[in-house]
């Protein structure tokens, strides 16, 4: 494959051929397989991740096999070794910076624009979304603890993966509920609290400076 075929694959293309190397598997299941594991880092549309397998088999990356299925034919996907020598070189290749997406907080960043109970609503939603980040991890975690996950994935890579995953969940726990404890005592949405405001601005600053030194 040469270089510029290489650059035409997307990340997505490469987080198939990564879920591949671990196993073959049917259409249906690597859709499911990229909600469960790869949801909170990775998310995109099915509509998006069925396009994905054919452009892997054009690049002879991946192979395709039918099976019967009762009476439904299946087919299953699995990588070849061109497709492991290609998942080896993006591993070796810079990435894209990351980023972080969240439309609740776009919401509270132009609370202004709406009502105190809106804003507080709108914190409420984002400290739901962690909890439910949070317990997801969790039940993860006590699956790969138990002994009970279902795939031979990396156990050491995931643990240092949930470890990430939970830590910034509880983050999001804890600034939630201090953002909502800050709004509480504002008159409205769109004016604040100037002095607190100034100290929250102060000790953020204070704190960044101490943890540089």
């Amino acid at each position: 494959m040469s270089s510029r075929d290489e650059h035409q694959l997307t990340t997505t293309s490469h987080a198939i051929l990564c879920l591949l190397a671990i196993q073959p598997w049917s259409m249906y299941a690597l859709a499911k397989q990229m909600r469960r594991d790869l949801h909170y880092v990775w998310p995109r549309a099915e509509s998006n991740i069925y396009g994905e397998p054919k452009r892997l088999l054009e690049r002879g990356l991946a192979r395709a096999e039918t099976q019967s299925v009762g009476r439904r034919p299946r087919t299953i996907y699995s990588i070849t070794p061109k497709g492991r020598q290609a998942l080896k070189r993006w591993l070796r290749t810079e990435s894209a910076p990351s980023r972080y997406e969240s439309e609740t907080l776009l919401k509270i960043l132009y609370g202004n624009y709406g009502t105190k109970d809106d804003l507080l609503a709108n914190l409420g939603r984002f400290a739901a979304e962690a909890e439910t980040a949070k317990q997801a991890e969790l039940t993860f975690a006590q699956e790969y603890f138990r002994g009970e996950h279902e795939l031979p994935e990396p156990f050491h890579l995931s643990t240092l993966f949930l470890r990430l995953m939970l830590e910034q969940a509880e983050a999001r726990l804890r600034w939630a509920k201090w953002a909502a404890d800050q709004v509480e005592v504002w008159p409205d949405a769109v004016t604040g609290d100037l002095e607190a405001t100034l100290n929250i601005l102060r000790s953020t600053l204070q704190t960044a400076e101490q943890e540089d030194r």
